[in-house]
């Protein structure tokens, strides 16, 4: 094969995932003809389009695919897809194609490259080491899997001797990369699609771990044990990086952090949650190994603005709360309510959850049924299957799941009937909640509350 460098065109199939949209923004940066195909249209997309990127909506050979030459084209694709009509053309005219996790261990190879890896946490985790590199002007590039508010992208080039990779363990993608440095934050149950068991995932977790050469550029969640050498965080519990001593004032969360060779630091930002201070002592973690100092990390941290869809919250001068966030897994599902119930005690709590894939929703039910009876009103929408077809999974139905949510106040409906239903509810807080096209629903939402 080629070098990456040496083709002038890039055709992504599903350029409008988050991690193929930060791969075809890269390629597009360096001056390529970037193209591709997604099944719909989103506010991403439109994003890319907007940036210069041409993307069809339809799965059909149309005369762009037909101007493509083989020997200047490398076909990049998402494993989420699984058969398409351009895919095939692509195949039978013997394009170069390649999975995105393996274009992106070709581009990072060669960089000091910064792994994130973990079921939870490490869109935030990934999104705040790049920020923090960014702020103590290290010489990095960054590929993400969520919309950084400081950087208004999942993608941002700063300079080529330092990669921040999120190192996605579907399809156990991240062991294409090459990592020097690593953070796992979690081995939580999920994607049984592909590892069939929690023992299987482990093993993936650990063979990504094994990656990392250097015992001391291994940081890994304390309670995780890998069976080899490595730095251990932590919060509210001693480990070799810790934060405690969490405290609120308004919107503000301030939390000391502590390092070997290092005085008790106090760091304060406006990211809530205590899942979210863990994250922050990962990130600190690696940047002290990298050489940062103690009080530009505390700027940068003060700076911090968040993910999009990340417990992205709205208060409107009529008194109510709106908050949209990216949760799809029970425990994400949990940290997000359980930090809404404590900061609102004592309002009334309408979450709208979108649960995503057939699978996930079958394999974790009897969870997302606890987590959701937290609220105190439920609209759940209808599944969204993404890669999947309900033909496969017959009886796994969003009215299916409901009923094993022990709520009083809950019903099933549409996304395209839930604006009308949203409005009609008596709430003091609302909790859009989901990764599949949810957040179609937020813009009207925002404008709607800005005017009750």
């Amino acid at each position: 094969m080629k070098t990456i460098d040496a083709y002038q065109n890039f055709y992504f199939v599903g350029i409008g995932g988050i991690g193929m949209s930060a791969l075809a923004r890269y390629f597009h940066s360096i001056g390529k003809n970037v193209l591709g195909y997604d099944k719909t249209p989103t506010k991403l997309t439109h994003a890319l389009e907007n940036e210069g990127i041409k993307i069809s909506f339809e799965d059909k050979v149309d005369a762009e695919v037909l101007n493509l030459l083989a020997e200047n084209t490398l076909v990049i694709y998402t494993p989420a897809i699984k058969v398409l009509s351009i895919l095939d053309h692509f195949k039978k005219e013997q394009f170069e194609i390649l999975k995105r996790a393996k274009v992106l261990g070709m581009i990072t190879e060669n960089t000091n490259c910064l792994a994130v890896a973990g079921t939870h946490g490490k869109t935030t985790t990934s999104t705040l080491l790049a920020h923090l590199c960014k702020e103590v002007n290290l010489p990095f590039s960054c590929f993400l899997g969520g919309i950084s508010e400081n950087f208004k992208s999942n993608f941002l080039f700063n300079g080529n001797d330092y990669s921040v990779v999120e190192a996605d363990e579907y399809d156990r993608s991240f062991l294409n990369l090459h990592p020097n440095w690593a953070v796992i934050t979690s081995t939580d149950a999920d994607h049984l699609d592909i590892y069939g068991d929690k023992k299987n995932i482990e093993e993936g977790f650990k063979a990504f771990a094994d990656l990392v050469k250097n015992d001391n550029q291994l940081f890994v969640r304390k309670g995780i044990d890998f069976g080899r050498p490595c730095k251990n965080y932590a919060v509210n519990e001693e480990a070799d990086f810790y934060s405690d001593n969490l405290r609120m004032d308004g919107s503000r969360t301030s939390f000391d952090f502590h390092a070997p060779g290092h005085d008790i630091a106090e760091f304060t930002w406006d990211i809530p949650g205590i899942h979210n201070v863990e994250n922050a002592t990962a990130a600190l973690a690696i940047m002290l190994g990298l050489g940062a100092d103690m009080e530009n990390l505390k700027k940068a941290i003060a700076n911090f603005k968040g993910i999009k869809r990340r417990f992205t919250k709205h208060i409107f001068d009529n008194g109510k709360i709106y908050i949209d966030d990216y949760a799809h897994h029970p425990t994400e599902l949990d940290a997000v309510i359980g930090s809404t119930k404590t900061f609102y005690p004592d309002k009334k709590l309408l979450v709208v959850f979108q649960p995503h894939l057939f699978s996930r929703t079958r394999d974790f039910a009897h969870d997302f049924a606890k987590s959701l009876g937290q609220s105190d009103e439920l609209l759940l929408l209808d599944i969204y299957p993404a890669r999947e077809l309900q033909q496969d999974f017959e009886g796994i139905t969003s009215t299916w799941l409901l009923e094993k949510v022990n709520l009083k106040e809950k019903e099933v409906c549409a996304l395209d009937q839930a604006f009308e239903k949203i409005k009609n509810k008596e709430f003091d807080i609302l909790l859009t909640v989901g990764a599949g096209n949810i957040d179609t629903l937020y813009d009207g939402l925002v404008e709607w509350l800005e005017k009750k």
